[in-house]
C-alpha cells in the first residue's frame, strides 16, 4: 500500500470547471493527480496527493480557478496523514482504473 502524506480534493460543477481546477491544482504545486470522479448530477471532483503543504497550495489555487470562471465549488478539503483503509477508496479513482 501506498500511504499518502495528504491528500486533496474539490468538486464542482462539470468537466470544463473540473479540468480548469486540476491543471491550476498540478500546475501551482508539487502534487500529483490520482484521479477524478463524476460523482452524480454533473458534480466531479479531482483528488490529487502529495505533501501536506502542496496540497493545501493546489486545492486553494484550484478553488480560486473555478470561481474565477464563475463556478461555484461544491466542497474542498485537504486530509492530512489520512487513515491507510482511505487507499481501499482512492484506488477506485485512479486515473489507470478509470481508463482501464
Amino acid at each position: 500500500m501506498n500511504q499518502y502524506e495528504a491528500l486533496g480534493l474539490i468538486e464542482t460543477f462539470g468537466i470544463v470547471y473540473v479540468l480548469e481546477a486540476a491543471d491550476a491544482m498540478c500546475k501551482a504545486a508539487d502534487v500529483e493527480l490520482i484521479g477524478f470522479e463524476n460523482v452524480a448530477s454533473g458534480y466531479i471532483s479531482v483528488l490529487v496527493h502529495g505533501d501536506v503543504g502542496a496540497c493545501q497550495t493546489a486545492v486553494e489555487t484550484g478553488v480560486k480557478a473555478v470561481v474565477d470562471m464563475g463556478a461555484e465549488v461544491y466542497s474542498s478539503v485537504v486530509i492530512p496523514r489520512p487513515h491507510p483503509d482511505i487507499e481501499k477508496i482512492i484506488e477506485r479513482y485512479s486515473i489507470e482504473n478509470l481508463l482501464g
